[in-house]
């Protein structure tokens, strides 16, 4: 079973012919509509069916569209699924950004740009691990270049600040203790103390903000969240 996209709005108005269902399915888009009251977990019937983004209709009423994105974060297959609020360009101002959509666009708006927001919100939640590049969320870190990327900006470690990032990343969801890290990282022949671990992981998160999803578990360690 394919992802698909998921179009919420008034009902009648997602079958006309300059709609928003019918000009993601012009670039081949699978596309599946509700209205903004409908049950969102009637999208899920058939087993492996996944919504790639929801993209919730607001027009002139963006408190609608909030209201109908929280009704659908209650089916659990949507809990996490990117939100995309499409907006008259008079309520643009009176976007919130709190208000739980990802992105917003402009009414009216063409098929590629609308699916080029799509397809970024996909990449900003994908996630893979190889050998030379791993992707965390936001998180973009290559091995062979040494470089980290968050939200398409170069962040700039110091040389211990990157293999300590490397390795915890590829243990990605094991504990690791501080005598670990300290001997994996600095190597055996280190002679300071454990307390210089905690010191760079506190600024790795300065540096990478919430795109470093780093657990403290007091008196044991650290481990870098698993995918939700």
């Amino acid at each position: 079973m394919g992802a698909f996209v998921v179009v919420v709005g008034h009902g009648p108005d997602l079958e006309a012919p300059d709609a928003t269902p019918r000009l993601l399915r012009t670039l081949g888009a699978d596309v599946r509509t509700l209205d903004l009251w409908d049950d969102g977990s009637s999208l899920f019937d058939e087993d492996g069916a996944r919504a790639r983004v929801l993209v919730i209709e607001a027009g002139e009423r963006p408190d609608l569209a909030v209201a109908a994105l929280r009704a659908m974060r209650r089916t659990s297959e949507l809990a996490e699924t990117p939100a995309i609020m499409t907006v008259s360009p008079r309520q643009i101002a009176t976007f919130d950004p709190s208000s739980g959509f990802d992105d917003f666009i402009a009414t009216p708006c063409t098929p590629v740009e609308l699916y080029a927001r799509i397809r970024q919100l996909e990449w900003r939640r994908s996630e893979f691990s190889t050998e030379e590049r791993f992707k965390i969320g936001r998180l973009l870190v290559d091995c062979a270049a040494h470089d980290v990327v968050v939200d398409g900006r170069s962040i700039v470690l110091t040389a211990k600040e990157f293999a300590l990032l490397a390795y915890v990343a590829q243990n990605r969801g094991r504990l690791l203790s501080r005598e670990t890290l300290l001997a994996r990282v600095w190597g055996a022949r280190y002679e300071g103390g454990a307390r210089t671990v905690d010191i760079h992981i506190r600024r790795l998160r300065m540096k990478l903000g919430d795109a470093f999803p780093l657990q403290t578990l007091r008196g044991a360690g650290y481990k870098l969240e698993t995918p939700r």
